[in-house]
């Protein structure tokens, strides 16, 4: 018999009381342990489901909803890919990423939302300069950036994933031009533009005293030495690379859900958790793709995870250009009336379908709070009156009519 695989939250509930006891951690990682711990568990309260016909009863438990929990991520993607539905354009689409030399992550990792903000600041400035750029395509374009602060093997690796259409609108807007077929922009060009506003804006940082060295880094603090540091910077090729484009719009949504929700590590790679050892299946992109199983202590697996949460508050999803917030809707209209696109044939199908009333069942659903009220939820009795009211200790808690049986076909 095969031994269950091991969650995430195994994991911290297993080892996460000593590795808190070890390390001093900032609040914010505190909560995200808490939160994965305790995600789907009665700790966190639920609903009760029950059929009155055939009395099968099934207990729901709420979910933790943190943006790091692996568990949590299903309804946030497809919510945010159902809004994104009714932005798409009949063009061709691009995946464009940019990413950190090693030296630089070295930087970050000491000072995340200074340094994600500059690579954010950076890539837009590039993809919007080089895209206006008469001698490349001279025109504004649209997109949005995704942060990834995370390789397969949960090393430490900034990169932004950004999702271009091919095309732009033309300077004054009344036309749409297009990309060249399977072509968006130069990356070599790319890559120069995107080092030198990095390096600049990473400079003007060090200038105002927003960056902080410590460990191996601490020498940085004296100004000659940081310029040192960066001088090899400004003559190395940066990564930068665009992938082949999609087939059309839907493979794009399709294509979107593998990196908008992600986080670091997902519960279906993690393969053994014994002795104090966390194994987990990884690619080495190194080595032509191949499927490898890594193996490290608790510890040091929880600190790799760790270092991926993102400060309180930060967007790790912003759009530019035609996309930005303030002018999304009113550019897009003029996106879709410049490539004669009607703006139904984009629209999202409703994910709500009538419920079919053909069952000889009633449905109900119990809520009750999380054990951290004062009193303990057991529900006294089953009813399937949608507007009674049950009580539990002295928090009440109503039953409504659910969509969900497990006697119907």
């Amino acid at each position: 018999m095969s031994r269950p695989t091991p969650e995430l939250a195994d994991i911290f509930r297993q080892h996460g009381p000593a590795y808190r006891q070890a390390h001093s951690l900032p609040l914010y990682q505190h909560r995200l342990m808490q939160a994965i711990e305790t995600c789907r568990t009665e700790v966190m309260g639920g609903v009760v489901e029950w059929c009155d016909h055939c009395q099968y009863t099934h207990i729901r438990y709420r979910s933790c909803r943190n943006r790091h929990c692996p568990k949590c991520q299903g309804a946030a993607r497809e919510k945010w890919l159902q809004q994104r539905t009714a932005e798409l354009l009949p063009t061709e689409y691009f995946h464009v990423v940019f990413t950190l030399p090693e030296s630089i992550a070295a930087i970050a990792f000491y000072n995340k939302e200074v340094v994600y903000d500059l690579l954010f600041a950076a890539t837009a400035e590039t993809l919007l300069t080089i895209a206006a750029d008469p001698e490349h395509l001279g025109v504004e374009i649209g997109f949005f950036a995704v942060l990834h602060s995370w390789g397969q093997n949960l090393h430490f690796h900034p990169h932004l994933h950004c999702i271009v259409p091919g095309g732009g609108l033309s300077a004054d807007h009344d036309r749409w031009i297009p990309s060249r077929t399977g072509f968006f922009l130069p990356v070599k060009v790319l890559s120069r533009l995107f080092r030198r506003l990095f390096l600049e804006a990473l400079e003007k940082a060090y200038a105002a005293g927003q960056l902080q060295f410590f460990g191996d880094l601490e020498p940085l603090r004296d100004p000659p030495a940081f310029a040192r540091y960066l001088t090899p910077l400004k003559n190395t090729d940066w990564v930068v690379y665009a992938k082949p484009p999609f087939g059309g719009p839907q493979q794009v949504l399709q294509y979107l859900g593998r990196y908008t929700h992600r986080v670091a590590i997902s519960n279906r790679r993690l393969l053994a958790l014994e002795d104090g050892q966390v194994s987990f299946q990884w690619k080495d992109y190194r080595d032509q793709q191949q499927q490898k199983v890594m193996t490290v202590s608790a510890e040091e697996f929880i600190q790799r995870f760790l270092q991926h949460a993102l400060p309180p508050r930060f967007q790790r999803i912003r759009y530019y250009g035609f996309l930005a917030n303030c002018h999304r809707a009113a550019k897009l209209e003029l996106c879709r009336r410049l490539l004669a696109t009607p703006c139904t044939d984009l629209l999202p199908r409703s994910a709500v379908s009538e419920f079919s009333s053909g069952y000889n069942c009633s449905l109900a659903m119990v809520r009750f709070p999380c054990v951290w009220t004062p009193h303990e939820a057991r529900p006294r009795k089953l009813c399937n009156d949608p507007g009674s009211v049950l009580q539990a200790g002295h928090t009440p808690a109503v039953f409504t009519p659910i969509l969900y049986c497990a006697c119907a076909p």
